[in-house]
């Protein structure tokens, strides 16, 4: 799968954080209220965003299997988790953390999800979730992961996946068509198949209906302004590098576009939370 740079996933983890539908995130906490411990496995986890926005609503005892095929985001990830926590215990194959009263078992896990998801999920999980992940994968991909769950009967918790909402200010003659040509660039195979991209929250939604899971969702779109520059500007020269490849949109055109979206005012990038739960 394309890799992903740390200091990207750094850049975009409070605006991540911010996006979360809380309807959802509520579900998923009542879920598992009341238990003592919970294990979960994080796909495509990054440097380990996920757990640092779900560990403290989460019981007291938590074990956090952290799955990605990317080893430089594993060990940035378990550098950035003994950061954050209060106490770290690094000696052996897991590490042990304690934050805010909780007790986190941290197992980091590289596995190749294109080809071995069935081999993640046999190992066990109470909860399986993926951040910003399903967007990247084929709309085959998500039809036989769903199955795989349902045959596990796994709940999922499917955060900020992309659904091709945008929605730039102020508005250029440009939008459209560049947004067109990024949503082409998008769907091309990052290592799952041809990538279902913006697409991907609504096969996701009917995949597991078609399997019998009740699903909850809600929008968790970033709203960006210029508090949040930076990350405007990155997201600008991002697309605008992505669309270039299709060569969709001309360059004087393009051109013209990124350097007004590297200085908009606000912008509002559409996702999807879902929590699914089998019935």
């Amino acid at each position: 799968m394309t890799g992903f740079s740390p200091d990207w996933l750094a850049l975009r983890e409070p605006a991540d954080h911010a996006a979360r539908a809380a309807t959802i995130a509520d579900e998923v906490f009542a879920y598992f209220s009341g238990r003592a411990a919970i294990t979960l496995a994080d796909l495509g986890c990054g440097t380990g965003s996920n757990l640092r926005a779900m560990a403290a609503h989460l019981p007291a005892r938590q074990i956090w299997r952290l799955i990605d095929w990317d080893r430089n985001l594993l060990d940035a990830a378990r550098g950035r988790l003994v950061g954050w926590a209060e106490r770290a215990e690094t000696e052996g194959p897991d590490m042990r953390l304690q934050k805010a009263g909780h007790d986190i078992t941290l197992r980091l896990e590289q596995a190749d999800l294109a080809r071995d998801f069935d081999s993640v999920l046999d190992r066990h999980a109470d909860l399986v979730t993926a951040t910003a992940f399903f967007d990247l994968v084929s709309a085959h991909w998500i039809d036989d992961f769903v199955a795989a769950l349902a045959r596990r009967r796994l709940p999922l918790y499917a955060i900020l996946t992309y659904d091709g909402h945008e929605q730039w200010s102020p508005p250029h003659a440009s939008d459209a068509p560049v947004l067109a040509a990024f949503h082409a660039h998008q769907q091309r195979d990052k290592g799952f198949g041809p990538a279902a991209g913006p697409f991907a929250a609504a096969r996701l939604v009917q995949a597991l209906e078609a399997q019998g899971y009740r699903v909850a969702r809600a929008a968790s779109p970033w709203t960006l302004d210029q508090t949040q520059r930076d990350l405007m500007g990155e997201l600008a020269r991002g697309a605008a590098e992505a669309v270039a490849e299709t060569g969709l949109v001309g360059p004087v055109e393009l051109a013209s576009w990124r350097a007004a979206r590297e200085s908009a005012a606000a912008c509002a990038i559409g996702h999807v939370d879902l929590f699914a739960t089998p019935v």
